[in-house]
């Protein structure tokens, strides 16, 4: 039964997918981040149906890179977007510490987190789009090593103070166990991605993760939810890029 509170709690947090209501506690929070890859799973496998009745029904190749591009964020309900968007606004702020950290708090949505939000979908459409046929171990792979990452660097990174629901996740969870699940997960779904020929999206994750934490304790004197959102984003976008990257430089050699 926790154990299923435990899933729960991970998809009712990380996703829009409904889910059994139950009250949040530190037994089914304990081991939630374990769960967090699961999400990632999910939107795999409806990315593989999308891409499978693409390819049967024969439909155009725009339609399936707009599916492709938009259904992550319609299955998470835009959440890591927010905090994608929010760190943008920091970032671009070119403003000291304190201010950053204010932007990070600010509900509204300012010009530079529009402008980036635009960048990210155009880019992204333009990515899937490009793409040949997707096999169900690189969407595995992508969406799920993210996660595995994300959760991760709740176990290993300083949280910034008031990071509200990052660190209630970081705090609840039995940090040992869960690094030492997500660290194994981590190098299993590596592992996954080097058999299936995509090699160059593990470098990019971890690059994007190497960065992370320096961007986390450098510019926002660390972790925060909207840090992690912006992580997740930008992990899986360059890791998308490095997948079709290496496909179309393989076909012009």
């Amino acid at each position: 039964m926790i154990a299923l509170e435990t899933v729960a709690v991970a998809f009712s947090m990380f996703s829009a997918i409904p889910m059994p209501q139950f009250a949040w506690n530190e037994r089914n929070m304990k081991y939630s981040l374990c769960a967090f890859p699961l999400v990632g799973a999910v939107i795999a496998l409806i990315l593989w149906g999308w891409e499978l009745l693409c390819v049967r029904l024969a439909l155009p190749s725009l339609l399936r890179g707009a599916g492709l591009c938009l259904l992550p964020a319609l299955i998470t309900g835009g959440i890591h977007l927010d905090g994608y968007a929010d760190t943008c606004d920091a970032l671009s702020s070119h403003s000291g510490l304190e201010k950053r950290q204010e932007i990070l708090k600010d509900p509204h949505l300012g010009a530079f987190a529009a402008i980036r939000l635009c960048v990210y979908f155009v880019a992204s459409f333009a990515l899937w789009t490009s793409t040949r046929t997707l096999r169900l171990p690189v969407l595995l792979g992508l969406f799920c090593l993210s996660r595995a990452l994300s959760g991760l660097a709740l176990t290993l990174f300083p949280l910034r103070p008031g990071s509200g629901l990052a660190r209630s996740f970081a705090e609840a969870a039995d940090r040992r166990r869960v690094r030492a699940v997500l660290a194994v997960l981590s190098a299993l779904l590596a592992l996954l991605l080097l058999l299936a020929r995509a090699g160059e999206t593990v470098l990019a994750a971890a690059l994007v993760f190497l960065y992370y934490r320096r961007m986390c304790v450098k510019d926002f004197g660390g972790l925060s939810g909207d840090l992690a959102g912006w992580f997740l984003q930008t992990a899986e976008l360059w890791m998308l890029s490095a997948f079709v990257a290496r496909t179309y430089v393989e076909a012009a050699l």
